[in-house]
């Protein structure tokens, strides 16, 4: 039996709304696909280091807080100690809100930066920083997850001939460890608590 001329335009018709039908499945599922891609930080705090009293911290031992993470040196002549002293003012700032919010100071000078040394630098600012430090390996892993850069300079007039160049970013990261924003160095602690408090 031959089909009429009608016929087969009902079956083309047919046909095309099929194909639309699997495209709009298709085109769904990769919609939701991208927005949970999007939904995911683009990268998580990692880190296994021993703090300034000595005691090994993950980023598990803050699990449920808000992480303010810098790294730097605690020979820095001014980047280092302006961007925790901005710390600071926002832990201030935060006033009761400060308990859920955990400001890390990383050292990336882990050759100089021993643990007593951290215990002697991060108490100046009086803000509850942890100071974190370990091998040279520790370090160069950890920098490598977050990621940052950082290198070593020589320079004579430096203490013990060097100092060190490094991403002078401030990070934030929220209580599941998800990497959440940043701020460039020259940030006000006015911006950054502003920011802090919407989230928190």
């Amino acid at each position: 039996m031959s089909l009429t001329s009608a016929q087969k335009f009902l079956w083309v018709l047919a046909g095309v709304a099929a194909l639309a039908f699997v495209w709009l499945l298709l085109w769904s599922d990769y919609r939701a696909d991208s927005a949970r891609t999007d939904a995911e930080p683009p990268f998580f705090a990692e880190f296994e280091l021993t703090d300034h009293q000595g005691m090994v911290q993950t980023e598990e031992d803050f699990a449920g807080r808000w992480m303010l993470v810098f790294f730097g040196f605690t020979n820095c002549p001014d980047v280092c100690p302006t961007t925790l002293s901005e710390v600071a003012a926002v832990m201030e700032g935060l006033g009761d809100d400060a308990a859920k919010v955990q400001p890390i100071f990383i050292t990336i000078d882990p050759e100089r930066d021993t643990p007593a040394a951290l215990a002697e630098y991060v108490p100046l600012f009086d803000a509850g920083i942890i100071g974190l430090t370990g091998t040279p390996e520790q370090i160069a892993a950890t920098s490598e997850t977050f990621p940052i850069f950082f290198e070593r300079v020589e320079e004579a007039a430096a203490p013990d001939g060097y100092t060190m160049g490094h991403t002078s970013h401030l990070f934030l990261f929220d209580p599941d460890a998800g990497f959440a924003d940043s701020w460039p160095y020259g940030t006000s602690a006015e911006e950054i608590l502003a920011d802090l408090e919407e989230r928190i």
